[in-house]
């Protein structure tokens, strides 16, 4: 990857970084919530994710048959649901498309360090990358399915090109470094203020889904050109992305009923009137939107769900 010139963050305007969309533009104070995955076990899933990932089990529960499990942060947020099918296969790598990872973000780089500690202790095999506006770990649940755990680095240390794409790197991050470096402080799972930070999912065609999230949903795209022809990130008030999108697995069957996979995730918009503007824009596109109890629903042209949801 040739990677081009940059220039700190902050010495581009807020209306400089990034290209807006055709119809409307989401507002920077949009966030993704709670994601639905279909997977084996719920035993092993809620043990995992407890246990390594340090999510607190809020509810267990049982649904027409189905069991299911919510977990969150201690002060009861909740970010992801868990809902078992026995015998879905396991997730291979590259070999569906719909989920890649969904990211969790963590307050600070001490909260990523007691993480990599914890998980390292464990004998849990962790990869990582320094990508320069974040330092990330990654880890597979039980089913394949793939977990980010991150931190941000602050915006003054990010950079941009003058034509204002957000530019990230992909270097080694020294996780024994990182790991001395939380001292004898407890781990005690994952804090309050940690949050959804990113979605990125394997689709079929980087076009199609610019026309889907892009002009769509209305992310701004933040990463275009030197991630071509296999990626673009795009993400709402100049962040280094809130969905990231690849063609990895391009030519592979969409993830369907029978496979450990990811079935919805919300993106929580501030009001009503972005919640309507939303909707339209994706009819503009020609994307069908279907009403629901909880939100507005609608799929991306290989069947991932986004829900739409009010603060």
């Amino acid at each position: 990857m040739i990677l081009p010139a940059t220039i700190p963050y902050l010495q581009l305007s807020a209306d400089r970084i990034g290209a807006n969309p055709p119809h409307h533009t989401l507002p920077g104070t949009v966030r993704l919530s709670t994601v639905t995955l279909q997977i084996n076990n719920l035993d092993a899933s809620v043990d995992y994710y407890t246990r390594v990932i340090g999510l607190t089990l809020h509810e267990q529960s049982e649904v027409d048959g189905q069991r299911r499990a919510r977990l969150g942060t201690p002060d009861g947020e909740i970010f992801l649901e868990l809902r078992e099918k026995p015998g879905v296969k396991y997730a291979p790598h590259r070999g569906r498309l719909g989920i890649y990872h969904f990211a969790l973000l963590l307050p600070t780089r001490d909260d990523l360090a007691r993480f990599v500690r914890n998980a390292l202790d464990l004998g849990v095999h962790v990869g990582s990358g320094d990508h320069h506006y974040s330092e990330a770990t990654y880890l597979k649940d039980p089913d394949g399915i793939s977990i980010e755990v991150y931190r941000d680095r602050p915006r003054e240390d990010w950079q941009v090109t003058e034509g204002g794409e957000i530019v990230g790197r992909g270097d080694p991050l020294d996780l024994e470094a990182l790991k001395i470096s939380a001292g004898d402080s407890p781990w005690t799972g994952l804090p309050n203020g940690t949050t959804i930070g990113h979605m990125h999912f394997y689709i079929g065609d980087i076009a199609e889904g610019e026309r889907f999230y892009h002009a769509g949903l209305g992310f701004p795209k933040v990463t275009w050109s030197f991630i071509a022809p296999s990626g673009l990130f795009v993400g709402a008030g100049g962040y280094h992305h809130h969905i990231g999108l690849n063609t990895w697995a391009a030519g592979s069957p969409p993830s369907g009923e029978n496979d450990a996979r990811l079935l919805t995730w919300d993106l929580i918009l501030p009001d009503q009137t972005t919640l309507e503007q939303t909707v339209q824009s994706l009819q503009t596109e020609g994307f069908e939107v279907t009403a629901t109890p909880e939100g507005p629903v609608a799929n991306d042209p290989w069947g991932i769900t986004v829900r739409l949801r009010t603060a």
